[in-house]
């Protein structure tokens, strides 16, 4: 029999771990997204278990499976539903009953304060949905007019119009986002539930990579004085004013600036565009139609969410081309000061062989005085040698002295030239 991979079961039941939830109109969907400001995708996520744990005490509900990064389950009078994130988790809670007061911020109790701020993380969004069966497109027309800003409402038929959904994506008064929902009476509990967490998801994802954005706003005046000061100290290249070494030191210290914010912003901005991916799959898996004349879903984002998702990519690209213009800079500046130093060595190494010639010149100088010298020396004493003999040969001091000049002389020459050999 053959083997199954160690993780063949858990990979293909994670398939299936999500599942929509499976709602009936009327109801009400409360949602809350957690993450902590910063490093979020190495936080410690037991927290998130236990903060999730203390909810459930609170209603006396049981417990998730250890390392569950999901758990549905009832709370009380609702459905609670939680995901485990890269970063963030979420919490869903559902109840088929409607408030008299549509958007009621007593809705959102379901998860109570002293719990919310004992929260590992911030907020990121929060949001409540108000799902109402279907009844005539004027009623409903009518009642997303008054729940929501006509400036930014946008609302659509979804799904082979099996229901319509709405909303302005602004923060009520009570902090919360609101969502209208309506659906027709043959549309299935599960794909009521689809345009519920579909909504949850383009709001969550919306929000999170909005935080690109606001990244990007936070570096950009500090990316236009690093282009100002790379553009300066490239000017300085081409300038005899300034040394190539002080210019180098400033093209490495803006460059390293640089590799530090690429690095500090490659997960921020890599997530954004994750996450913005996400956004417009999930509203186009919605298939939407218009609705009323009304602004869709797709066209609000194309809109107002577009442009700063274009700014993060911009950003983005901005800080990758100046990282790379600063070391191709530094490479060609570290050339022109290797080429300078050649120069320089060059100059050196000819300074070095005159004086090295100079130095030749001289010691053969030396050696033919040496030379001169030292067989004077033997002359004479060759002369005092030979003196006894010149009586012999009848010849005078001076006549001795000038036959042994060239042969002692010729013999010193010949000594010394075989010690240079040796020596070399």
């Amino acid at each position: 029999m053959i083997l199954d991979h160690p993780l063949r079961y858990d990979l293909a039941n994670e398939l299936h771990a999500r599942p929509f939830p499976s709602l009936t109109a009327p109801c009400t969907a409360v949602y809350l997204a957690i993450k902590q400001p910063e490093d979020a995708a190495s936080r410690d996520r037991g927290k998130d278990r236990a903060h999730l744990i203390a909810l459930l005490d609170r209603y006396g509900a049981p417990h998730p499976q250890p390392g569950a990064t999901h758990y549905f389950g009832t709370l009380g009078r609702y459905w609670l539903k939680w995901e485990q994130h890269t970063e963030f988790v979420t919490y869903t809670a559902f109840t088929e009953n409607l408030s008299e007061r549509p958007f009621d911020p007593a809705d959102f109790s379901v998860f109570p304060e002293e719990w919310l701020n004992e929260a590992p993380g911030k907020r990121v969004t929060s949001a409540l949905i108000r799902v109402e069966p279907w009844t005539e497109m004027q009623v409903a027309a009518d009642r997303f007019n008054d729940w929501f800003v006509p400036e930014s409402l946008a609302a659509s038929r979804v799904l082979d119009d099996a229901g319509v959904m709405a909303g302005d994506f602004r923060i009520d008064q009570s902090g919360q986002l609101r969502f209208g929902v309506f659906v027709g009476p043959n549309t299935g509990e599960r794909r009521v539930g689809r345009i519920v967490q579909r909504l949850c998801e383009i709001e969550t994802y919306k929000s999170l990579s909005m935080l690109g954005f606001a990244r990007a706003k936070e570096i950009a005046p500090r990316m236009a004085e690093l282009d100002a000061q790379l553009t300066g100290l490239m000017d300085q290249m081409t300038s005899d004013a300034h040394s190539a070494e002080s210019t180098l030191a400033g093209l490495l210290a803006t460059s390293a600036e640089l590799e530090r914010m690429v690095a500090r912003n490659s997960f921020r901005f890599g997530a954004t565009a994750a996450y913005e991916a996400i956004v417009h799959d999930r509203i186009k898996v919605m298939r939407e139609e218009r609705f009323n004349g009304r602004q869709t879903f797709n066209e609000f984002m194309m809109r107002r969410y577009d442009p700063a998702m274009r700014t993060v990519k911009s950003t983005e690209r901005r800080l990758a081309a100046m990282a790379d213009r600063a070391i191709r800079a530094g490479e060609l500046l570290r050339t022109r000061v290797d080429v300078e130093r050649s120069a320089q060595n060059q100059k050196l190494l000819e300074s070095m062989d005159r004086r090295a010639d100079l130095q030749l010149r001289l010691q053969k100088t030396v050696e033919g005085l040496s030379v001169v010298a030292i067989s004077y020396y033997a002359v004479s004493l060759a002369g005092y040698a030979a003196y006894p003999l010149a009586k012999a040969l009848s010849l005078s001091k001076g006549d001795l002295t000038a036959v042994l000049t060239l042969p002692v002389v010729g013999a010193v020459w010949w000594m010394l030239r075989r010690i240079q050999r040796k020596m070399h």
